[in-house]
């Protein structure tokens, strides 16, 4: 039943024995011991690549960096061409609350050129907070009213006061389990520190880095705090700036406007098959009629407006989910009868869904107002129909009990000009105004490749030739365009 399953907005082998290595310490650093060894049991990569793990030790908060200490995970898959090697490529797939252990790996399956895994030892990671890196929880099950990072489409006033005490709740639980003291130290800063040390203790000068989605926030953070540290940046579907706000958070309603009507053309050329409309104007009607119905009535499985609309929203991330969504409006053209109820557990989403909550409350102030997401709910539910009224609503960080312990990072552009963006032009959840507006706060030290592609992801995922040989040259041979670029769809 959609009711009891949680759904996550979040971004996705190892030889036995360890391996010892003492990592030389640079000016004014202490020499850190890093100890290479099996993966833990999840951390899936394709067959023939090899992959090993490692704990980094850092400051739970770096203003009191002697005390509290915790550790952070670490892949590794090793250049085995050592004449090619240039250095680390650090990886983060996003979320916050991704984990990014697998994700080197995991773009090893998808195609990674292999100049680029000779060039560099490919390092993934969990985050703080995540996975295997110090953990936090608050304590999600699979039946609660709170099953999305991204809070549901609300109809009208009531609906967001309704949100409003399910907000209140959740920010007041994920307070009372943290009984370790660690949600108010997830910020994007602090995720930054912590990239820096574990260039640190790999022994490296410079680091590369290619983040997607909220990673762009990241690579952003850390490109600006750390000028000196970095050497080739890759921002991939850029959220436009070091953290999630407000503004950021409405601009879903902007993607799924922009990239809705590429799956309308989809569904319309398949009509035969599916049966959802015979032209885009005739599908967009479809998925206004299903959700409206399913907000004055939810279907016997429980699905409401609000989760049609999120699951229609999430599957529009790539054209690969469009068969699956497709058939999903099938059965809400003619539901069947409701399955039976799971039991109450424990939400498999718990820690990604409580690692967002917490980077973005700590990163900046949010409105505590609630009259304030009511006018907001209603403009966006005119300017943006699809899901305006949904990336407008509520967060329990309306309500959340940590004030921000620093200001949100700056982007600077004073700096090597070093830093590549990837933007497709339709992106539900990171559209190009995103990647406009890191190009304008990066000034000079940016270039910024758009391509007419479709859905959340260029590199590698996206499909455009164009936009991968770019990306390639750069992070290979160092040749970054030299003005922005926009590459025509294949």
């Amino acid at each position: 039943m959609f009711r009891r399953r949680g759904i996550a907005m979040v971004g996705m082998l190892g030889m036995v024995g360890a391996l010892v290595a003492v990592i030389p310490a640079t000016a004014g650093e202490s020499t850190t011991r890093l100890e290479w060894a099996a993966c833990p049991a999840g951390v899936v990569v394709p067959p023939a690549v090899q992959v090993r793990c490692a704990r980094v030790p850092v400051p739970l908060d770096y203003r009191d960096p002697d005390g509290t200490q915790i550790e952070i995970m670490v892949s590794r898959i090793a250049s085995t061409k050592p004449e090619k090697r240039r250095g680390v490529l650090m990886f983060n797939p996003g979320g916050p609350g991704g984990t990014g252990l697998d994700q080197p790996g995991f773009l090893a399956g998808k195609g990674l050129p292999s100049s680029v895994m000779d060039a560099y030892d490919l390092i993934g990671m969990d985050t703080r907070g995540v996975g295997h890196s110090a953990p936090v929880s608050c304590g999600f099950t699979t039946t609660d009213a709170y099953w999305g990072n991204i809070p549901p489409y609300a109809p009208d006033d009531a609906a967001v006061t309704r949100q409003a005490r399910i907000a209140e709740e959740v920010a007041a639980r994920c307070a009372a389990n943290d009984t370790q003291g660690r949600l108010r130290h997830l910020t994007t800063a602090n995720m930054a520190r912590d990239l820096d040390r574990i260039r640190i203790a790999l022994g490296e000068e410079k680091t590369s880095f290619y983040g997607a989605s909220y990673g762009s926030a990241l690579g952003a953070a850390y490109a600006s705090m750390f000028p000196e540290s970095i050497d080739r940046i890759v921002l991939d579907s850029n959220i436009g700036d070091t953290h999630l706000d407000r503004a950021g958070l409405r601009r879903y309603a902007l993607g799924m406007e922009q990239t809705f009507p590429d799956f309308a053309r989809w569904a319309a050329e398949r009509h035969d098959s599916y049966g959802l409309g015979r032209t885009p104007r005739e599908v967009r009607g479809t998925y206004l009629a299903i959700a409206e119905r399913l907000d004055r009535t939810p279907a016997p499985d429980g699905l409401t407006g609000a989760m049609f609309r999120a699951v229609t929203f999430a599957s529009l991330y790539g054209e690969i989910q469009y068969g699956n969504l497709a058939r999903t409006w099938q059965s809400y053209l003619d539901p069947g009868a409701a399955p039976p109820a799971p039991p109450e557990a424990p939400s498999p989403a718990d820690n990604a869904f409580t690692v967002f909550l917490a980077v973005t409350c700590n990163d900046v102030e949010w409105p505590e107002d609630v009259a304030t997401y009511r006018r907001a709910v209603a403009s966006d539910r005119e300017r943006y129909p699809l899901y305006g009224a949904a990336s407008a609503n509520i967060l329990p960080c309306a309500y959340w009990r940590y004030e921000p312990s620093e200001p949100p990072v700056t982007i600077s552009d004073q700096g090597p000009a070093k830093v590549l963006l990837l933007q497709n032009r339709h992106d539900p959840v990171t559209p190009l105004a995103g990647g406009k507006l890191l190009r304008e706060k990066f000034g000079q030290r940016s270039r910024l490749v758009t391509t007419d592609g479709s859905g959340h992801g260029v590199y590698v995922l996206g499909g455009n030739a164009c936009a991968l040989n770019i990306t390639t040259s750069y992070l290979v041979e160092g040749t970054m365009p030299t003005r922005d670029t926009t590459c025509r769809g294949d």
